[in-house]
């Protein structure tokens, strides 16, 4: 078991705001940043140092369409993380 990608993955989502970010992603699909910008309430830059943050610890990826940066949950595990801390149906969310 690899204790210290877990602990990351945990520290990354330990701050409010990264927490609210990707639990936006996965509820209600929003994939870009003025989405989640409207969606959370956070402005842009804050929610692009955020995504920043999150993308470091592989809690999302990236992907750019033209202009657009898209996010998404990086994989089932932290799918799984969020709807147990919400206590939450994985099957309810957006992957």
């Amino acid at each position: 078991m690899d204790y210290d990608h877990q602990a990351e993955l945990l520290k990354a989502l330990a701050n409010p705001t990264r927490l609210k970010i990707v639990h936006s992603l996965l509820s209600t699909g929003c994939r870009n940043v003025g989405c989640m910008e409207r969606g959370t309430g956070v402005s842009q830059s804050c929610i692009s140092q955020h995504l920043q943050k999150l993308k470091a610890a592989g809690v999302v990826t990236a992907e750019r369409s033209g202009n657009e940066v898209y996010y998404r949950a990086a994989s089932p595990e932290v799918a799984r993380l969020v709807a147990a801390l919400f206590q939450e149906e994985v099957s309810n969310y957006v992957l």
